[in-house]
C-alpha cells in the first residue's frame, strides 16, 4: 500500500511521506514539492494511517474514505476544499453515508477533501494504491510456510573465569575525619 507512511504535521500545511527516523526526530518528504526536511521529536505527527472517521456504526479507517472517494470521483480530483458547506456535506454523504454529522464537522470535510486531492496530484491515488498486500499464492492454492532447516552455529570455547579482584571499602575512620579549614601560609 502507498499510502502507509502518509503524515500530518500540526501547524504545517500539506501531506509528508516519513523517510526515516533519527535519534532525535524525522525525515520527511513533502509529497508535493519532493523536497526532504528534519523534523523534531517535538512535532506533533499524525500518519494518516490511524485516522478515522465517525460513523454511527463505528469509525472507518481514513484510508477507506479515500477509496471511496476515488471510486466516486474515478480517481481523478474531488471537490476543491474550499466549496460551501452544503457541497462538502453533499460529497461526505456520497463518500461516506452513514457518517456521524454531529461528530464530524465542516472543517474535517474540508481537510479530507484537502488531502484527497493533495495525494491525488501527488500520484498516491490509484487503484493499485488500495490493494492490500496478501500473502502469494501458488495457481490458487494457499500459501504454505517455508520450514527452515536451522543450521548449528559453530560452538565457541567457553571463557574462563578470572577471579574477581577483592573490593576495597573505605573505612568509617576515613570518612568521618574533619576536614582542616586552615590554610596554609607561607
Amino acid at each position: 500500500m502507498l499510502l502507509e507512511k502518509i503524515i500530518s504535521i500540526s501547524g504545517k500545511p500539506g501531506l509528508f511521506k516519513l523517510v526515516s527516523q533519527l535519534r532525535n526526530g524525522f525525515i520527511i518528504e513533502d509529497v508535493t514539492t519532493k523536497k526532504k526536511v528534519s523534523i523534531g521529536n517535538s512535532s506533533q505527527v499524525s500518519l494518516l494511517d490511524n485516522i478515522a472517521m465517525f460513523t454511527f456504526d463505528k469509525e472507518v479507517p481514513l484510508f477507506e474514505v479515500f477509496e471511496n472517494i476515488a471510486k466516486n470521483y474515478d480517481y481523478k480530483e474531488a471537490i476543491h476544499h474550499k466549496a460551501t458547506d452544503a457541497e462538502l456535506k453533499e460529497f461526505m454523504t456520497a463518500s461516506l453515508p452513514n457518517y456521524d454529522t454531529e461528530r464530524v464537522y465542516a472543517s474535517d470535510i474540508k481537510k479530507l477533501a484537502q488531502w484527497y486531492n493533495i495525494l491525488q496530484k501527488a500520484g498516491y491515488i490509484t487503484p493499485e494504491s488500495f490493494v492490500k498486500a496478501e500473502p502469494e499464492t501458488l495457481e490458487g492454492e494457499a500459501a504454505t510456510e517455508e520450514v527452515s532447516v536451522e543450521k548449528e552455529a559453530p560452538k565457541k570455547a567457553p571463557k574462563a573465569e578470572k577471579p574477581a579482584a577483592p573490593k576495597v571499602k573505605a573505612t568509617s575512620a576515613a570518612k568521618s575525619a574533619p576536614k582542616s579549614t586552615h590554610r596554609k601560609q607561607g
